[in-house]
């Protein structure tokens, strides 16, 4: 038997905590999972999960498998990236996961440069704002705001953006010169996550008293390049990170309104797990993001501190 290849399914398996999502992450039929790991069980002497109808646990020699066969496969992973990065020629496929907004305007316009840097890396790249668990959908790097699903995921800061308000020249003309006073109902809402109802603006200035307003007007959206295109056609007041609305403002589509008031601002992180950490083709994309996002952009501290999603408290990168 393959036992590389059985130790990757073994770790996939337990990292996932079930059959099905690992065979989906290897792009396997559920039964060839099942076969590897008795096979594997076989080999072995030993028993190395507890499956039932509800979950699925690792037994005590299981434990202690996993930690030795992780260790091998990070050698063995290490081994060939030293070997590729002497000959510059790296390789494997590498599955990336960002929000729709972030990799229309900023990340897939620039994979083709990634793959010419690099022909030997096939990339796929899925576009979502619900973010999976990186583990279970075996997912190399993600692109993630503010917070992570996991505490134990390595979060690498790659820029800050604020939110600004902003709408066509022409609506621009006709609004309230204090933003207390801007009409709720021609303003263009953002749905966060799964919810129903759009983001609160909270607009605050040095000396003046916090102005909130919760957008009315007839288009809400959940990507922010949709809001961009909306304002643009003079649909309504966005707030968007200035990030998303940059060529429009340059190409005179949008402008900035309210531009002394702060409305808050986002920090964006490259997200890995500790097994993926020194693998090559991780760090090439993720220098590579760092490359793209560094013309123009606001660098975030290295040490900037990162939540993780349904934990009280932040931590650091």
């Amino acid at each position: 038997m393959d036992k590389l290849w059985a130790m990757t399914v073994f770790t996939r398996v337990a990292d996932a905590g079930s059959f099905s999502r690992a065979a989906e992450a290897l792009d396997m039929a559920n039964a060839s999972v099942t076969t590897c790991i008795r096979g594997l069980e076989r080999e072995l002497g030993v028993t190395l999960l507890h499956r039932d109808t509800r979950r699925l646990r690792l037994t005590e020699e299981g434990e202690v498998f996993l930690g030795h066969a992780r260790q091998i496969l990070q050698s063995v992973e290490t081994a060939e990236a030293d070997v590729q990065a002497r000959v510059g020629a790296l390789s494997g496929r590498l599955s990336i996961e960002t929000p729709i907004s972030f990799g229309h305007a900023l990340l897939c316009p620039e994979l083709p440069r990634f793959a010419a840097r690099y022909p030997g890396i096939e990339t796929s790249v899925t576009l979502t704002n619900q973010p999976h668990h990186l583990i279970e959908r075996a997912i190399d790097v993600a692109i993630r705001m503010d917070q992570v699903e996991d505490a134990e995921f390595i979060a690498r800061p790659i820029f800050e953006t604020d939110y600004i308000a902003c709408c066509s020249p022409q609506l621009a003309a006709t609004l309230a010169p204090h933003p207390a006073k801007l009409d709720p109902h021609r303003c263009l809402g953002l749905l966060p996550e799964e919810r129903a109802v759009s983001m609160l603006w909270r607009l605050q200035r040095e000396g003046e008293a916090e102005v909130e307003i919760r957008p009315q007007g007839s288009l809400h959206f959940n990507t922010s390049d949709a809001l961009v295109g909306a304002a643009a056609e003079g649909a309504g007041v966005a707030l968007v990170l200035d990030i998303f609305a940059r060529q429009a403002l340059a190409d005179g589509r949008l402008v900035q309104v309210y531009p002394d008031w702060q409305a808050g601002r986002k920090t964006f992180f490259a997200v890995t797990t500790r097994a993926r950490l020194g693998a090559a083709k991780v760090r090439a994309f993720t220098d590579f993001l760092e490359e793209i996002m560094a013309v123009g952009q606001q660098r975030p501290s290295p040490n900037r501190a990162v939540a993780v999603r349904g934990a009280p408290r932040a931590r650091k990168a």
